[in-house]
């Protein structure tokens, strides 16, 4: 299990954008009405989703869980690992991930805190 739950990488010359890891520990199958980020601690991100896991059904329920909390379109995040797991890294990008390592962290987990006490 990774160490951190969400880490920051700057962009270089192989990868030009900046990017933002989440570990994420996923529930498939949960109520709707329990929906959303659970918890937040030093080693994940906590996620409930009512799909199950089949067929992509939990994955695609992540990536907008996290879309709506993060504020991101889809299309800027993405399963990087454990496509068939419940634990997952998740890869954001776009407009405020390039705001600088700092800010970056500090506004996911705000969104993440704000999300977490919503649900």
């Amino acid at each position: 299990m990774s160490a951190r739950a969400l880490w920051y990488v700057a962009a270089t010359k192989k990868s030009a954008k900046n990017i933002l890891y989440m570990h994420c520990n996923v529930k498939p199958g949960a109520s709707k009405n329990r929906e959303g980020i659970t918890s937040v601690n030093d080693e994940a991100v906590e996620i409930c989703v009512a799909a199950q896991a089949r067929e992509g059904e939990a994955n695609k329920a992540v990536i907008r869980v996290l879309s709506e909390v993060l504020d991101l379109p889809k299309s800027d995040l993405q399963i990087t690992q454990g496509l068939k797991s419940r634990n997952k890294t998740v890869a954001a990008v776009g407009s405020w991930v390039n705001s600088g390592e700092e800010e970056c962290l500090k506004r996911a987990r705000e969104c993440l805190d704000k999300a977490m006490e919503n649900s």
